[in-house]
């Protein structure tokens, strides 16, 4: 493999951005992918999947490196070096690599890669914190999993086609996926490409969905003419799929607290032929009020950590401290009190998050279970889903029926 001058100062730009400036990755990467149009597939490819595989080992490529934050130039080029020697790719006659150690950063790596922490590239606090929720081994093996190149899955919306007939379209663009046998909704593609371009996502026959999260909209067990309220909405992933599942008829109520994400899955909705959807920012406790002993269903799709989906987010581990562990259940408490007053009796709530802790998950519900405000649920069905065990994003998923 040959490197590009081009394309290696866009790797070192993303990750100046990313590292020194704390910009998200995924935004990062769009805007960098932006800069020539010159820039063919495989060149795009490279860029965004060489800067993501340095952040997602940061800590490991640093300590070979011997840099610390923040990073100036140079160091970035030492770093990028690091991942090249380590994959095997010669290193061109450039200034910036010039007495490159490659025998001592082989040596190095062998060391560390003994060593959890560095291996899998984790802050201390958090490979204890990993430790001590899951044990050792387990732990081991969903940060390796976690490590893992995220798949891409679509998820076939049924208002306007089926899986067979998405499948046989995509085909014909030369895009080739796969059935999931237990994903009803999902296909996977068999190579990363860029589906977003495609006629079929414009017209709205499919939404980019891990498999992990599509479980979770049929877990809550929805009926067409009910009310039924996601309260965490977000963009809307998981609503656009409910609207599905209620084959758009009753009401759906799209809760979120940011009007910014209300106003794109608006435009999503359109797009996927969504019509018994309603978006509602929250600017007041009144909102929630309203709506007490209400709905048929509610999601709390919570606020977490993200541990789940470090696969695709894998910069969020960086940006992680001790101190957004604590506030982020404290708000989960929060919320479980609150949203679960909008369930009537008879009704049903599911919980759920995408991280991989058990404070995020069975363990906050057990505390509201215990509580005087989840005295009157009771707990139907747990579900975990491992990327070690499943291959995809880390989800929980508890479902709770009202008495």
């Amino acid at each position: 493999m040959r490197l590009h001058r081009n394309l290696v100062l866009a790797v070192i730009d993303a990750l100046s951005m990313i590292f020194n400036e704390e910009e998200y990755a995924d935004k990062v990467v769009q805007k960098i992918l932006k800069r020539d149009k010159r820039w063919g597939s495989r060149d795009r490819g490279f860029i965004a999947e060489t800067t993501y595989e340095i952040v997602r080992y940061k800590r490991l490529y640093q300590e070979i490196a011997e840099v610390k934050s923040p990073w100036t130039r140079a160091d970035l080029f030492r770093v990028f070096a690091v991942w090249a020697t380590l994959r095997g790719i010669p290193l061109p006659d450039w200034d910036q690599f010039k007495n490159t150690p490659t025998r001592r950063i082989k040596g190095k790596f062998d060391e560390l890669a003994k060593i959890r922490k560095y291996r899998e590239a984790v802050p201390d606090w958090l490979d204890e914190v990993g430790e001590q929720a899951l044990g050792g081994d387990r732990w081991s093996k969903e940060l390796a999993a976690l490590n893992q190149q995220a798949s891409v899955v679509l998820r076939v919306n049924r208002l306007k086609t089926n899986p067979a007939a998405l499948q046989k379209e995509l085909s014909t663009l030369g895009i080739e996926t796969v059935k999931l046998k237990t994903y009803p909704d999902a296909l996977l593609l068999k190579q990363r490409q860029d589906v977003f371009k495609t006629p079929y996502f414009k017209k709205g026959w499919f939404e980019v969905q891990d498999a992990s999260s599509q479980l979770v909209a049929p877990f809550l067990q929805v009926k067409p003419g009910q009310l039924v309220v996601d309260a965490c909405a977000g963009a809307g992933g998981k609503s656009l799929h409910l609207a599905a599942l209620m084959e758009n008829k009753g009401h759906l109520l799209a809760l979120d607290i940011y009007d910014y994400k209300l106003k794109q899955l608006k435009l999503r909705a359109r797009r996927n032929g969504v019509h018994n959807l309603e978006p509602r920012l929250i600017q007041s406790t009144k909102v929630i009020k309203r709506l007490h002993n209400r709905a048929d269903r509610v999601l709390i799709d919570a606020p977490c950590t993200g541990l789940g989906v470090l696969r695709r987010n894998p910069d969020a581990k960086w940006k992680l401290n001790p101190d957004f562990l604590e506030r982020v259940t404290n708000t989960q408490s929060q919320l479980l009190a609150d949203y679960s007053r909008m369930v009537k009796p008879g009704g049903k709530l599911v919980y759920a998050t995408c991280s991989i802790l058990p404070q995020e998950n069975e363990q906050q519900l057990q505390k509201f279970l215990q509580k005087e405000c989840g005295s009157n649920f009771v707990l139907e069905e747990e579900k975990h889903c491992s990327p070690a065990d499943d291959g995809f994003d880390g989800f929980y998923m508890a479902r709770l029926s009202r008495k």
